[in-house]
């Protein structure tokens, strides 16, 4: 069997990582599911949150996507991101005033809001700050 295959992530805007890896962990509608060299054929929604990629060797990458979906061919796995960018590359403080603006949003009665959209936008800033904590937790594990 197979140690390694192809992965792709891909934003709307560009293309965030293409490589060989041994797994990939992410999380789907239905909860985290991790992804080995021959998986079955799969195609999932994927809610905002970490994506871990695992190389050869043992090297992790971590990645933030803001939803989009998985794709598992027998050769290739690719994620179609909204938005995806490199984990490390997130900016806390900006994530905590997202989120702090859309609790602030929610529970402004008298504003005329979409609150769908307040919604995602709380979803997401919550799903950045957590990839955030879980990359810092790893570091400190290191």
């Amino acid at each position: 069997m197979t140690k390694s295959f192809k992965c792709e992530i891909v934003s709307a805007e560009e293309g965030i990582f293409s490589g060989q890896i041994e797994r990939i962990i992410a999380t789907g509608r239905m909860g985290e599911l991790g992804i080995l060299p021959g998986h079955a054929p799969l195609l999932t929604e994927l809610k905002p949150g970490p994506v871990r990629v695992l190389h050869d060797g043992g090297q992790e990458e971590n990645y933030y996507v803001s939803g989009g979906f998985l794709e598992v061919q027998p050769d290739v796995v690719t994620i179609l991101a909204d938005a995806a960018t490199r984990a490390h590359d997130l900016d806390e403080a900006a994530a905590e005033e997202a989120r702090q603006q859309a609790l602030k949003n929610l529970n402004d009665k008298s504003a005329e809001l979409d609150y769908t959209r307040a919604s995602a936008e709380l979803a997401e800033a919550v799903a950045q700050l957590r990839t955030i904590q879980q990359l810092r937790k790893k570091a400190g594990k290191s």
